[in-house]
């Protein structure tokens, strides 16, 4: 029996649980398309060890994405691909800059505060090599 009461299990969008047949239901299209889609590279289910595609809930809202741009949208599918490639280099970059972000937060976390900067004056201090003191 599960510690989670029935409301708060929810489904890991990664997780690869759909045959193409469900996933194709559950997108509203036919299995062909999305085997279509998969050759094209517009969506890539995982494989098993059989050659099999296993769809995730995050390939099945996708999948929903892409009909949505072709049909309603009138994208071609050339501009859903570039349109999924950008979306997922913007992913990538926020999660780089949520990174960084933590990291500036960790750095000013450990900063001295006893550490002043000592304002400077106009001096100039000009150095020269023993042998020509």
């Amino acid at each position: 029996m599960s510690d989670q009461p029935d409301g708060d299990r929810t489904l890991d969008p990664d997780a690869q649980v759909f045959v193409i047949s469900v996933a194709a239901e559950l997108a509203g299209m036919h299995a062909q398309t999305l085997r279509n889609y998969d050759r094209l590279g517009l969506v890539t289910p995982h494989r098993t060890s059989g050659g099999g595609r296993r769809y995730s809930p995050r390939d099945v809202a996708l999948l929903r994405e892409v009909q949505r741009l072709s049909q309603d949208e009138g994208v071609n599918l050339a501009g859903i691909k570039r349109i999924i490639e950008l979306t997922n280099q913007v992913e990538a970059l926020q999660s780089r800059v949520a990174e960084m972000a933590a990291e500036i937060v960790r750095l000013a976390a450990g900063y001295r505060r006893d550490l002043v900067p000592v304002p400077r004056n106009n001096s100039i201090v000009v150095w020269k090599p023993r042998h020509e003191r």
